[in-house]
């Protein structure tokens, strides 16, 4: 003896699902994450474009989750910003002092 229905039982089981259960494709729910869409121009500076490019995964958050996105990408952007500041600049004029 089988445990399995056989061939016409299991079309009958089948065929006694509504068809909205049945379909593969998730209806719209309005309240699941969208992409926001939103063009992002790359900059030009390797550090900001990376922080910029880590603005698309809000894209897949539901809105509780964008603050520690936005929150990642400023400390990044500040990082960015701050290293811009430690770089060596030009050599300073010499002295006509003579210290």
């Amino acid at each position: 003896m089988s445990d399995s229905l056989p061939e016409a039982e299991v079309g009958a089981v089948a065929e006694g699902v509504p068809e909205a259960v049945v379909e593969a494709e998730p209806a719209y729910d309005p309240a699941a994450p969208a992409p926001l869409n939103v063009d992002r121009t790359p900059s030009g500076n390797a550090d900001v474009d990376a922080q910029l490019g880590r603005l698309a995964d809000t894209d897949h958050l539901a809105t509780d989750g964008h603050v520690e996105v936005y929150e990642d990408v400023h400390r990044g952007l500040r990082d960015a910003l701050t290293a811009l500041d430690a770089r060596p600049g030009p050599p300073a004029p010499p002295s006509p002092y003579g210290n």
